[in-house]
C-alpha cells in the first residue's frame, strides 16, 4: 500500500513535536492503542515534568501520565529520536505576530529539525493550524532539503487538530479526524496511522482542503460570536433581554445554532485562526470583510465590559478609581486552567488604568499578573464578594456558587448570562 523505498526498522511508532494541549492528548491516545511514543520539546521544564509523571495539561491527569510512562512513553529534548520514528507529527504553536500576521517560526523550526533527521519511508504530519498552502509551500521545501522527495521518499500530510480543552464529551478518539495528503498515497498512509486510535477518519483530496477546513470551522464560530456580541450592545440600549431572545430562538429545531455573547473571545483558535484565513485572502488582493469586522467587534468587547462596570458603579455614585473590583474567572474557558488569549487580560488592564483596586478569584489559577503587575488572589468566594464594590463574572466555573454571588454581591455584572438579574445584578 505504501510503495516507498528504504523503509527502516524504527524504535518509535510515533514522535510528537510540541508537548502542549494538542500534542499530549495525541500521545495519550496513541500510547493507549499500543503505539510506542516519544515526545519532543524544546522546553526542559515540560520534559522534566512529564518524565516525572507531573501533568500540566487540564485533560491529562498524573494518573494518565503514569500509565503512559508505564507503556513506554518518554519525553525528550534530543531530536535524534526523529530518525528512529515511523511517524512524526508536528503540534507546535502558530500564533500571530505584533501586526496580526501569521507567525510560522515554530513550524519552520520544527520542520527544519525533522529534515535534519528525516529517513526514507517516514510519515510526517503537520497538525498546527495555518493558512492553506503551508504544508506544500512552507513545510515541504524545508523537508526536501534533506534530499528526500515528498510522495516519493517520504509521506507528507496535514491533519488539523480539533482539541477542545475541558470537553468531557468529545475528545481526540471520538472526534472525527480530517486528513489531507500531499499525494493520494500520503493520504492513505496518514489515514491508516490515525485509524489506529481515532474512531472516524475523514479523508479530503489534499492538504489545502484540510488546512481550510480548520480555518472554516473557527471562522464560522468567530463571526457568529461577533454577531451576538454586537447585538448585546444595542439590545442593552433597546431594553431587550438578548439572553432570553437567544433561548427563545434556540427552540427552533432547524436553521438556528445558539451562540452566546461574552466579554471577548479567548484560547488559541477563535482569536487567531480567522486571521490566518484573512491573511490568505489579502494575499489574493481582496479584503475579507466578514472576518475583519468580526475581529473588530470581538476585540472591543473587553472595553464594553469595562464601560458597563463604570455605568454600574456610577449609578450608585461610585467612581472606578479606588473601587474594589473583583474578577471571577480569568481563564478563557470554564473549568480549565488555560489562560491563552483570555479576555480577562484586556478587561483587567483597562480597569487598572482607571485606578480600580483589582482582585481575582479563580479555583484554577494560583497566581495572575497583568502587564507585569501581580493581581491579588482571593481564596474565599463569599468574603471576596462581600468586600467588593463590584463583582464581574467573566467565567462561569462550576466551582462558583451562583446563588451565593446573586445573594451576597453588592453589585454584579454577569458577562455569561448565568445569574438572575435584580437591582444589584446586571447581565451583559
Amino acid at each position: 500500500m505504501f510503495p516507498l523505498p528504504g523503509l527502516i526498522v524504527t524504535r518509535f511508532d510515533l514522535t510528537i513535536i510540541g508537548l502542549g494541549y494538542v500534542g499530549m492528548p495525541l500521545a495519550k491516545e496513541a500510547t493507549a492503542a499500543g503505539l510506542t511514543v516519544a515526545g519532543l520539546d524544546v522546553d526542559p521544564r515540560k520534559v522534566d515534568a512529564l518524565n516525572a509523571g507531573r501533568s500540566y495539561i487540564d485533560d491529562l491527569t498524573d494518573a494518565d501520565l503514569d500509565g503512559m510512562i508505564g507503556s513506554g512513553f518518554t519525553a525528550t529534548l534530543d531530536p535524534s529520536v526523529l530518525s528512529e520514528s515511523a511517524t512524526i507529527v508536528i503540534c507546535v504553536p502558530t500564533p500571530l505576530d505584533e501586526d496580526h500576521r501569521p507567525d510560522l517560526s515554530a513550524v519552520e523550526g520544527a520542520t527544519a529539525t525533522v529534515a535534519a533527521h528525516l529517513r526514507s519511508g517516514t510519515l510526517v504530519v503537520l497538525e498546527s493550524t495555518t493558512w492553506p498552502g503551508t504544508t506544500d509551500e512552507v513545510a515541504r521545501p524545508i523537508l526536501e532539503k534533506s534530499g528526500l522527495v515528498a510522495g516519493a521518499d517520504f509521506h507528507l500530510a496535514f491533519s488539523p487538530e480539533r482539541i477542545d480543552p475541558g470537553n468531557t464529551k468529545y475528545g481526540l478518539r471520538n472526534t472525527p479526524k480530517v486528513v489531507g495528503g500531499f499525494t493520494p498515497a500520503c493520504r492513505e498512509r496518514a489515514e491508516a496511522f490515525y485509524s489506529q486510535f481515532i474512531e472516524r477518519v475523514v479523508p479530503v483530496s489534499g492538504t489545502r482542503e484540510a488546512e481550510m477546513a480548520k480555518l472554516l470551522e473557527n471562522t464560522y464560530r468567530h463571526v457568529n460570536i461577533a454577531l451576538v456580541n454586537e447585538m448585546a450592545i444595542f439590545c442593552d440600549e433597546l431594553g431587550v433581554d438578548l439572553w432570553e431572545s437567544i433561548e427563545a430562538a434556540a427552540t427552533k429545531p432547524f436553521g438556528f445554532q445558539k451562540f452566546l455573547p461574552g466579554p471577548g473571545v479567548g484560547g488559541h483558535c477563535i482569536p487567531v485562526d480567522p486571521s490566518y484565513l484573512s491573511y490568505t485572502v489579502r494575499k489574493l488582493g481582496y479584503p475579507f470583510r466578514f472576518v475583519e469586522l468580526a475581529q473588530e467587534i470581538n476585540e472591543r468587547m473587553p472595553s464594553y465590559v469595562v464601560a458597563r462596570v463604570q455605568r454600574l458603579l456610577n449609578r450608585h455614585r461610585k467612581p472606578v478609581n479606588g473601587s474594589k473590583v473583583l474578577l471571577l474567572g480569568v481563564t478563557y474557558k470554564p473549568d480549565i486552567a488555560d489562560e491563552r488569549e483570555t479576555p480577562a487580560i484586556p478587561v483587567a488592564e483597562a480597569l487598572l488604568d482607571l485606578g480600580a483596586d483589582l482582585s481575582f478569584c479563580d479555583p484554577h489559577v494560583r497566581e495572575w499578573s497583568v502587564e507585569g503587575t501581580p493581581v491579588a488572589r482571593k481564596d474565599d468566594l463569599a468574603t471576596a464578594i462581600a468586600e467588593a464594590d463590584v463583582t464581574v463574572l467573566l467565567q462561569q466555573h462550576s466551582a462558583f456558587d451562583l446563588e451565593l454571588i446573586e445573594r451576597q454581591g453588592v453589585l454584579v455584572l454577569d458577562t455569561r448570562g448565568v445569574l438572575a438579574t435584580s437591582e444589584r445584578v446586571e447581565r451583559l
